[in-house]
C-alpha cells in the first residue's frame, strides 16, 4: 500500500493538480491537511471518478482535513480523545485538525497541527496541549498498524529549518514544541521520514514569499508516524520536493511511504 500526506493548502484551488498526482503517483490513501472548505464544497466529484473514497472533516473556511482512499475507510472519526479547543474569547472550539479512518488495514490519522502564531500567544499553549494530548490519545492504537501523518508545524532537527532566526517560525523550534512532537516515540511510534530520508536540509514546506524555494529556505514538518506494527512494514519513503514546482503548487509537498503487504 502507498500512503501520503499532504498539505494541499486548499483543496478547491489545486483539485486537478491533487487528483493528476494521485494518479501518477499511485498513491492508494491521502490524507490532506488546510483543505479549508466544508465537507459539502469538497470538490468530491474528482476524486470520486478517480476512484477514491473520502472521509472529510471541514467546518468553514480555514484549517479542515480529509483522507482519500482506493482500499476503503471505515470507523471514521473526526476527533481525537480529549483533543483541545481553542478561542481567544469565549468557550474553546474543537477546530477541524484531525480525522481519522481505516484505510486498507491501517488506522490512519490525517493530522494538522495548530501553528502556535508567537510565544506569547495563547495559540502556542494551545499547539503544546494538541501534542501531548495526541501523545496519549494514540497510546490506545500502538498495538496495531497505525499512522499518524500530516503537517505538525514543528522543525525537530536544527537541520530541518533553513534558519532558526526565522521569526515566523519560533514556535516551531522551541525545546517545549520539539519535546511534545518527539514524545510521540513515548507512545510507541517511529518518525518514519528519517529511518529513509535522513540526509540534512530535506525540506517539506517552503513560504511563499522572498523566492524561498528557489533559495531552498524551508522546512521540514510534515512527517508520518508509525506505530511499531506499521513502522516494521515499511519499505521506502519519499518527500516529492517537485510537487512544490510550477503554477498553482501547494506550499507543502506530499511525504509518500510505501508499506509492505498486511496479510
Amino acid at each position: 500500500m502507498r500512503l501520503a500526506t499532504w498539505n494541499v493548502n486548499s483543496v478547491r484551488a489545486r483539485v486537478d493538480r491533487v487528483v493528476e498526482w494521485l494518479d501518477r503517483s499511485g498513491t492508494d490513501v491521502l490524507a490532506m491537511q488546510e483543505i479549508k472548505c466544508k465537507p459539502e464544497q469538497f470538490p468530491r466529484e474528482a476524486f470520486e471518478a478517480a476512484g477514491y473514497e473520502l472521509a472529510i472533516h471541514g467546518l468553514n473556511q480555514w484549517n479542515g482535513v480529509a483522507i482519500a482512499s482506493r482500499v476503503g475507510l471505515e470507523d471514521v472519526q473526526t476527533e481525537f480523545a480529549a483533543q483541545p479547543g481553542f478561542a481567544k474569547t469565549g468557550d474553546p472550539v474543537v477546530e477541524a485538525r484531525a480525522i481519522g479512518a481505516v484505510a486498507g488495514g491501517v488506522r490512519v490519522w490525517s493530522l494538522y497541527v495548530p501553528n502556535g502564531r508567537g510565544l506569547y500567544d495563547p495559540h502556542y499553549a494551545y499547539k503544546l496541549a494538541f501534542l501531548e494530548n495526541l501523545r496519549e490519545a494514540a497510546r490506545a492504537w500502538a498495538d496495531e498498524p497505525t499512522a499518524l501523518v500530516g503537517d505538525f508545524n514543528v522543525a525537530p532537527l536544527s537541520t530541518d529549518i533553513w534558519s532558526e532566526e526565522d521569526s515566523e517560525a519560533e514556535t516551531h523550534v522551541t525545546p517545549e514544541s520539539r519535546a511534545a512532537l518527539t514524545s510521540l516515540a513515548d507512545a510507541g511510534y517511529e518518525e518514519l521520514s528519517r529511518r529513509f530520508v535522513p540526509d540534512e536540509n530535506k525540506y517539506t514546506f517552503w513560504d511563499y514569499k522572498a523566492l524561498r524555494f528557489p533559495k531552498n529556505e524551508g522546512m521540514r514538518i510534515d512527517f508520518i508516524w508509525g506505530s511499531q506494527p506499521l513502522a516494521a512494514r515499511a519499505t521506502a519513503l519519499e518527500i516529492q520536493r517537485d510537487e512544490r514546482k510550477g503554477k498553482g503548487a501547494s506550499d507543502h509537498v506530499p511525504v509518500v511511504l510505501d508499506i509492505a503487504d498486511l496479510a
